[in-house]
């Protein structure tokens, strides 16, 4: 049997990481496949795509153009598109690039090794972009992982329908998978040396899954037993909506000292009235009195959050709000974006009534005000000891190794090749903009 190479391009959030990670691992479990680095020597070229930001289809199909030529020299060259555009264009990505073997969906990846195999056999054109409501968890692959964190997704969807959003429409309603299953899955993990395990899902607090004995595991519940799995020594989260960020979650930071002291919580913006307009469904003082609620369990508890730019009607007043609220909470870190109109959300019938140069000049006050939060809480970090995770060699000096603290910083030291794996502890003596020099005692 003739092994065939795989390269995998991906675009987009964790979530679409993740899922790359399971065809990757579903299309070597078959023993027909290997995962190439270099499409130009591949057999199969899988495109895992994202729609969140503006004129993503654009982007899929000038990749898409760049691979025909590939195609054009072999054509056996078998071209898979899937992810959020794929969900959201579907037949219309083919009527582009009739040259496309096979569309598939973000609940339909599982299908891929098959799918492949039907193409080989018959060369049509295959189409499946369902919502098979989990189906593709079913599919339980012993992980090999190299490294010492790993994601897993507990669940898919979001039945938020922010008025700026295509999840819903690209990832479907809320489901969660059943607790056993992802338990079993991060007990594998541990087995394999993972020691920071990070759960994902697009509204991840919203988590509310079904239990061997059929009752309900909600997400407090869930990191609980996590922090019970032996060898799991940190959690984290991403990324979770204010609206269901319940006090039962906020007392597992009081009872649960693996759960990091760092939570990625996006508000997108500090003005009642956008947030309105966005149908976020809070508002900025409910907002910061869960704030409130984490740092009297959790003191140390660093945030970071998403905010949106340039948002249809958007004022100055307005986005001075957000400036302030950014100010008044502390953020550590941020995500911060354009407004990208998307096709078929409610927000897309607002006037987009900003131009572009204007919310350039806001998304860079913002990012810059951030820098500004981000470079202080390092410089509180000055002479601290940290507990870090040794993650491998430094990428600045290959006499140095590096790990990652709690609350997300790199940190460089000098040590011994044993350690990676393993928590030591760190004195910081430098920060940097982006990282942190430390000593080991």
């Amino acid at each position: 049997m003739k092994i065939k190479y795989i390269y995998i391009k991906t675009w987009g959030c964790q979530m679409n990481e993740y899922d790359s990670s399971m065809i990757k691992k579903y299309l070597e479990k078959t023993g027909k496949y290997l995962i190439s680095t270099k499409p130009e020597k591949s057999d199969i070229l899988i495109l895992n795509t994202c729609s969140i930001r503006e004129k993503a289809q654009e982007k899929v199909f000038h990749q898409l153009g760049r691979w025909k030529k590939l195609k054009n020299k072999n054509p056996n060259i078998i071209i898979a598109v899937g992810g959020c555009v794929a969900t959201q264009e579907g037949q219309e990505i083919f009527k582009r690039a009739n040259y496309v073997d096979i569309i598939f969906g973000t609940q339909t990846l599982h299908k891929l090794p098959k799918m492949i195999n039907e193409i080989e056999k018959n060369r049509r054109f295959i189409i499946d972009i369902s919502f098979p409501k989990l189906e593709k968890f079913k599919y339980f692959l012993e992980p090999k992982q190299t490294g010492y964190t790993a994601s897993v997704s507990i669940m898919e969807g979001c039945n938020k329908y922010c008025s700026f959003c295509v999840v819903p429409y690209t990832r479907g309603h809320e489901i969660s998978r059943p607790s056993d299953d992802i338990l079993l899955e991060i007990s594998s993990l541990s087995e394999n040396g993972i020691k920071e395990i990070n759960l994902l899902g697009q509204n991840v607090n919203a988590y509310q899954g079904p239990t061997f004995n059929g009752k309900i595991c909600v997400f407090s519940e869930l990191l609980q037993l996590v922090s019970e799995i032996e060898g799991i020594e940190r959690i984290r989260f991403t990324t979770s909506n204010p609206l269901e960020f319940t006090d039962d979650i906020i007392s597992v930071y009081r009872d649960t000292p693996k759960l990091v002291s760092f939570l990625h919580l996006p508000v997108q913006s500090g003005s009642n009235r956008i947030l309105q307009l966005m149908k976020r469904s809070y508002t900025t003082e409910e907002y910061e009195e869960i704030i409130k609620k984490l740092l009297k369990a959790r003191p140390n508890i660093q945030i970071s959050s998403d905010f949106i730019v340039g948002f249809p009607t958007e004022s100055e007043e307005d986005f001075q709000n957000t400036i302030n609220f950014i100010k008044k909470i502390n953020f550590d870190m941020s995500f911060s974006f354009i407004y990208s109109n998307r096709p078929g959300t409610p927000a897309s019938k607002i006037k987009d009534d900003i131009d572009l140069k204007e919310k350039k000049r806001r998304l860079y006050a913002l990012q810059d005000c951030i820098n500004k939060q981000t470079m202080s809480w390092s410089r509180k970090m000055l002479k601290s000891t940290q507990s870090v995770l040794v993650e491998g060699v430094s990428k600045k000096n290959i006499m140095e190794l590096y790990g990652r603290t709690e609350n997300n910083r790199i940190v460089n030291f000098k040590g011994s090749y044993n350690m990676i794996g393993k928590f030591v502890k760190i004195k910081i003596k430098k920060v940097h903009t982006y990282s942190l020099q430390g000593e080991l005692i």
